[in-house]
C-alpha cells in the first residue's frame, strides 16, 4: 500500500523590518593649515606707528611752547617765527628762552630796535600792538646792553625809550614801575626844564652811559620795543 502524502499550508504574516538605528552624521575634522595675515595688516601698523611717531613730535615741540604759561602771551599771538636760546638759570624747570624773530634778547626780555621812525605816541601804540611796549630801563646791565645793540646800526642815532613827564616834574615809566632819579641815565643838564618836552629818547652818540634826552612827542625817531621772553 502506498504510503499517503500530506500536505500542510503554512502562512506567515508581514513584519515590517526591524528599524535601522542611525547616529549622527560623522564630522570631518578641518586640516590643520599655518595661520595666514590679512595683506592689509602690516599696513595698518606702518599707519600706526607713524602716528605714534607725530603724537610724539607734536608732545615734544609743540605742545611745551604752547603751555609756556596758562595763557598764551600777547607777545606769542603776534610772531609765528620765534629764535631761542638755552639761557634759564639752573634749577628751573624749563630751559629755553625764547624771542620773535629779529628781536635781541638780553636776560629775561626781548628787544626790537625799529628801522623806522615815528613820534612819541605812535611808537607807544605801535610797540603796544606787537605785543610789548617802550623799553623800561632798570639797570646799568640793560642800558649798556641796549648802547651796545644800537651802535651796531648804523644811522640810527635817536631811539624813544618809555620813560614819560606824566605831570611837571614827575617822570614816570610806561609799566608803572617806580622812577628812581639815581638809577637815570640823563645827559649834562638834562631834563630841560621845557616841560612841553616830556618824552624820552636815547641819544647814542653821546658815546657814554648818560645818553638820555627828553623830546617833543611831536618828533619822530625809532623806538625800543620789550617784552617778557617766552620760556619753553
Amino acid at each position: 500500500m502506498a504510503s499517503e502524502i500530506t500536505y500542510a499550508e503554512v502562512k506567515f504574516k508581514n513584519e515590517s523590518p526591524a528599524p535601522v538605528v542611525k547616529g549622527p552624521p560623522e564630522t570631518k575634522k578641518p586640516e590643520q593649515h599655518p595661520q595666514k595675515y590679512p595683506l592689509w595688516l602690516p599696513w595698518l601698523i606702518s599707519l600706526l606707528l607713524l602716528l605714534v611717531c607725530i603724537a610724539l613730535i607734536v608732545v615734544l615741540l609743540v605742545v611745551p611752547f604752547c603751555h609756556s604759561s596758562d595763557q598764551p602771551s600777547a607777545l606769542q599771538q603776534q610772531f609765528s617765527e620765534w629764535e631761542c636760546g638755552s639761557a634759564v638759570p639752573q634749577g628751573t624747570d624749563r630751559g629755553w628762552m625764547c624771542c620773535p624773530k629779529g628781536w635781541r634778547r638780553f636776560q629775561g626780555s626781548c628787544y626790537f630796535l625799529s628801522t623806522d621812525t615815528m613820534n612819541c605816541a605812535e611808537s607807544a601804540r605801535n610797540c603796544t600792538g606787537m605785543g610789548s611796549q617802550l623799553v623800561v630801563i632798570t639797570s646799568k646791565a640793560e642800558q649798556e646792553f641796549l648802547i651796545e645793540q644800537g651802535t651796531q646800526r648804523s644811522k640810527r642815532d635817536l631811539f624813544y625809550i618809555g620813560l614819560f613827564e606824566a605831570v611837571a616834574n614827575q617822570w614816570q615809566w610806561v609799566d608803572k614801575t617806580p622812577y628812581n632819579v639815581t638809577a637815570a641815565y640823563w645827559r649834562e643838564g638834562e631834563p630841560s626844564p621845557d616841560h612841553t618836552e616830556n618824552c624820552t629818547v636815547m641819544y647814542l652818540p653821546e658815546g657814554t652811559h648818560n645818553n638820555w634826552n627828553d623830546v617833543r612827542p611831536t618828533t619822530t625817531h625809532h623806538r625800543i620795543c620789550e617784552a617778557a621772553a617766552v620760556t619753553v
